[in-house]
């Protein structure tokens, strides 16, 4: 019981080692899509096999059961015939007879085609039940296809995001753009204080202009009036 046990835990390690290895599982599904249709062709032509054997074992048993008939007409004539005087009685007997025996053969041929056509007709009508049985398989893996396809796209567009994101750090981009962001706002600091002592410098010869230029003005009213003083023309 222990080396049965043993040995059932080593068939279940080698099936999930199996299928750890399995790389893609588009690629078996559609391999066993592809297989369960070739099922699904022998299965129909199987199918039409039986229910053309149905059918031949139906019009064989018509066949039959139309002769019988037939045969049954004809013992009736010969009778006829004998008893109007048209045929010896004792030949319309025998010939009848003889009629009467290929009836019953071939009532016999009938009931062994019905037999035939009830017993394929139910070999058909499992194979029937197999292949829409089938064809409900092939239609639910070809909808699962459709979901694993748009799934394994998913998930392989998340890895490779996951995975650039992960590796940001080890590859220094994140690095690599913090610096460069504490480079840009250095850059605009620099900038900032550029623009404040070029603005302080303006400002200053703004003020020694505007005081120059009031020194300037009020020396030059005296000329004036030293002028017109000389002139004659003070007031």
């Amino acid at each position: 019981m222990n080396i049965l046990q043993r040995l059932f835990k080593i068939g279940q390690s080698e099936a999930h080692s199996a299928v750890n290895q399995l790389e893609d599982p588009i690629k078996l599904t559609e391999q066993g899509l592809r297989d369960l249709r070739q099922d699904l062709d022998k299965s129909l032509h199987g199918l039409a096999e039986v229910k053309a054997m149905v059918i031949r074992a139906r019009n064989e048993g018509e066949g039959y059961r139309a002769k019988a008939a037939d045969y049954e007409n004809k013992a009736v004539l010969l009778l006829q015939r004998a008893h109007k005087g048209d045929l010896d009685r004792a030949e319309a007997d025998r010939l009848a007879t003889e009629a009467l025996l290929k009836k019953t053969e071939n009532e016999a041929h009938a009931t062994r085609s019905a037999t035939d056509q009830e017993r394929f007709g139910k070999s058909a009508t499992q194979l029937d039940q197999s292949v829409q049985s089938l064809k409900s398989t092939i239609s639910q893996w070809e909808n699962e296809l459709k979901t694993l396809k748009a799934r394994v796209t998913v998930s392989t567009a998340t890895v490779n995001i996951n995975k650039q994101l992960a590796q940001l750090d080890s590859s220094g981009t994140v690095t690599l753009l913090e610096r460069m962001k504490e480079k840009v706002a250095v850059q605009e600091a620099l900038a900032e204080s550029y623009g404040e002592i070029a603005q302080e410098s303006k400002s200053i010869d703004a003020e020694i202009d505007k005081a120059i230029g009031k020194a300037g003005a009020g020396q030059a009213a005296e000329d004036l009036q030293a002028l017109k003083a000389k002139l004659g023309l003070a007031e």
